[in-house]
């Protein structure tokens, strides 16, 4: 194998690592294609087609030699912005001829590996504050904004540790806001409550997927109608899920 064909190949090792790392963190579809198209061409390589899904990416490049083509599957996305914005970074060195592509490929693995999000203790408290200032958005009672903090950071840790036992993101919001509505109704007729509905309407907006149907609608207008409609669909089942339990509490009341 001459040295020129093992370059062809790590460039491509190289663009699908960054495209990876992209698509688990959650970028959007256009923006990994594109990130991946111009790592190639920083590198030579004029003409290369790349095509992701949200569970999978193909990429190939077109050299004198035989077309090479690799796919990678993608089983698992989260919401870090900080890694899509580190690995733009990375792009964007890589663009003006900064680092090899050896340095490439070692910063790549090395935001991949780094866990880069906060601790849970200050998701915990995010989440928690946030329900409480969602309520006070939507016209609540000051009086419940305690209330609402203890339903949606319970909520919160429901949805992580349910993950952790059982890998199936809607079983998880499921059960988190069935925690939430139950919670809720508990607060209110203890007294410690006031407004049920908006408690429950301001615990339950940290488990809305706002960036899936964001991506989703940029997607969808970018032409990337698989992957726009793909997350879209993702979307309505977590809100589904999300709806479904606040509505068995209801019934149970």
């Amino acid at each position: 194998m001459t040295q020129q064909k093992l370059d062809k190949y790590e460039i491509m090792d190289v663009s699908l690592l960054a495209g990876k790392i992209m698509l688990e963190s959650g970028a959007e579809t256009y923006r990994v294609e594109d990130t991946m198209m111009r790592i190639a061409a920083s590198y030579g390589i004029k003409k290369s087609h790349s095509y992701v899904t949200p569970t999978g990416i193909m990429f190939s490049l077109e050299t004198k030699e035989p077309t090479k083509t690799k796919l990678i599957r993608i089983s698992e996305r989260t919401t870090d912005l900080k890694k899509v914005t580190m690995v733009n970074s990375v792009s964007r060195t890589i663009s003006q001829g900064n680092i090899s592509l050896e340095e490439a490929y070692e910063m790549l693995q090395e935001i991949e590996a780094t866990n880069v999000a906060f601790p849970l203790w200050v998701q915990l408290a995010a989440a928690s504050i946030s329900s409480g200032c969602f309520l006070i958005m939507f016209q609540g009672l000051w009086s419940d904004f305690i209330p609402a903090m203890f339903s949606g950071g319970l909520g919160f840790l429901t949805v992580v540790y349910f993950h952790r036992l059982i890998p199936i993101r809607f079983f998880a919001e499921f059960t988190a806001s069935l925690v939430i509505g139950l919670l809720s109704a508990l607060l209110v007729a203890s007294g410690l409550g006031t407004q049920i509905d908006k408690i429950i309407i301001g615990s339950v907006m940290p488990l809305v997927p706002g960036l899936s149907i964001t991506n989703a609608v940029r997607d969808l207008m970018a032409g990337h109608l698989l992957s726009g409609l793909s997350k879209g669909a993702e979307a309505f089942l977590t809100a589904f899920a999300i709806g479904a339990g606040i509505a068995i509490v209801f019934t149970l009341l």
